[in-house]
């Protein structure tokens, strides 16, 4: 590990610094991944001391780690890296006091943990008080942008002032266990990688649930909308891994071209078809785990009396290549849902001839890649049934992997851990290239243009559903259902 690296946390009194990335640092320094020397500055606007924010942040690390990983020792070591630096993110002159925190010569590392708006502005207040160099780097949380062009500019203001191979735009699905784990998976497992194709896969599914509603951020979500917030970065992510080309080798470039290619492939859903392909929804009111909750329009903060924002969205997506072509790629992610799961779903074709004709199409061969609750990989098969009345009758069984169980660990590091780790190193593998923003952008940009010229109402679902009928249909129509196993 470098011992000449410092970071610099941009937003650290916002929700994510507290929730993600402070408990992440103190995970690494706990395991022994930071440099003795590494110290870290945590800039906000708020008029404090650094002893108040350490002792505020100390609190903050106990609420949120749990009992077993909390250790007297690791806080004493990681509060004496810790600095507090308060900076006005819109006044250049401010930055003249971080200008001297920083030692010559070290490596920096500025997370911004902010909106995109201010990443320019930062970015050239940075490099006014001296504060880039050749070796700096920096992080950019999504949204990168709500359009192909406001990308554009935001990418065309940061890299202004900081080279592409210093630029890290995270996107935190690529740091989940399971996520990495599929490329092991597809190209380290012959067995797997000979039947990743239109030859043996049916369809693949992708669903990303949340039981959560808006939480308190409605007058900017209304701005946004599913689509934007979780389709343009963690599913077409997700969908890049699972169906992009084998890389020529595991270098960050030779796989985020790979993803480049696949999205370019997509293709562009189009008003004559939008209503056939893709599915809005908006959730009413319901019940989440036996509690009542409101609809979208009655959540605090709802600052209108209608509003066709979608909270659902579910997408038949095709694939224009040698590989998937003629296989759908289901999508659906949406908020108040019945469950919080995360999981892309391969299904297998039937045999072309069955000596078992009682065997139905529930019981066709799926791999099951689940990102969350709990991280694994399990294979839906069919066996006979351990009985001596039934002459060879068949059953769905299932062989399963759970990461945490198997891994020997008492933990599953948290993707912002992996993340950091990996900027710390300089490897951007699990970062996202302005090429792939942008092909994302364009894509999604074509979609939204469809449902504005087509004036695509949303169509309402009940909180704890799982989304409207017409995402039943959207499926069904195909001969098909959504897995929800």
């Amino acid at each position: 590990m470098s011992s000449n690296i410092d970071l610099v946390v941009f937003g650290a009194r916002g929700d994510l610094a507290k929730r993600k990335l402070l408990p992440a640092l103190y995970q690494l320094d706990k395991a022994g991944l930071l440099a003795e020397s590494t110290r870290i500055a945590a800039i906000a606007r708020e008029a404090i001391d650094s002893v108040a924010f350490i002792q505020q942040t100390g609190d903050l690390l106990k609420a949120n780690v749990t009992t077993g990983d909390w250790d007297d020792k690791v806080w004493t070591r990681f509060s004496r890296r810790l600095h507090y630096i308060k900076i006005d993110f819109s006044q250049k002159k401010e930055f003249a006091s971080l200008r001297e925190w920083i030692v010559d010569k070290r490596t920096m590392i500025y997370y911004l943990a902010t909106p995109p708006s201010l990443f320019g502005p930062i970015s050239k207040h940075l490099y006014d008080a001296d504060c880039v160099t050749s070796t700096s780097r920096i992080v950019l949380e999504k949204p990168i942008g709500h359009d192909l062009q406001s990308s554009e500019q935001v990418n065309g203001s940061v890299g202004t002032y900081f080279t592409e191979r210093n630029i890290y735009r995270i996107d935190h699905y690529l740091g989940k266990e399971t996520v990495q784990n599929l490329l092991a998976l597809r190209f380290a497992n012959r067995m797997i990688n000979s039947q990743w194709d239109n030859s043996c896969i049916d369809h693949v599914q992708i669903t990303a649930a949340e039981t959560v509603g808006i939480e308190g951020r409605w007058s900017y979500y209304d701005k946004v909308g599913q689509l934007r917030d979780m389709v343009q970065n963690h599913l077409l992510q997700l969908l890049c891994m699972v169906a992009m080309e084998p890389p020529s080798s595991l270098q960050a470039d030779e796989i985020r071209a790979e993803k480049v290619k696949l999205l370019r492939a997509l293709r562009p859903i189009n008003e004559d078809k939008v209503e056939d392909l893709a599915v809005r929804g908006q959730y009413s009111a319901g019940w989440i785990s036996g509690v009542p909750v409101v609809g979208y329009m009655e959540e605090e903060g709802s600052e209108s009396d209608s509003s066709n924002n979608e909270t659902y969205v579910a997408l038949k997506v095709n694939i224009d290549n040698w590989r998937w072509a003629g296989v759908p790629f289901y999508l659906r992610t949406g908020k108040r849902m019945q469950d919080k799961v995360t999981t892309v779903v391969i299904v297998y074709k039937d045999n072309p001839h069955s000596l078992f004709p009682e065997t139905n199409s529930e019981a066709n061969n799926k791999l099951v890649i689940r990102l969350q609750p709990n991280e694994g990989i399990q294979l839906e098969m069919v066996s006979k049934k351990q009985s001596l009345k039934e002459r060879l009758e068949t059953e769905k069984r299932t062989l399963n992997l759970d990461f945490f169980d198997s891994s020997g660990e008492s933990r599953i590091a948290d993707a912002y851990e992996r993340l950091f780790l990996e900027v710390i190193k300089g490897d951007q593998w699990l970062f996202v290239s302005r090429d792939e923003i942008e092909a994302s952008w364009r894509w999604c940009d074509r979609l939204l243009s469809s449902w504005r010229e087509k004036k695509v109402p949303t169509k309402s679902y009940s909180a704890g559903s799982w989304g409207p009928s017409k995402a039943e249909i959207l499926i069904e129509s195909d001969n098909r259902s959504w897995y929800e196993g």
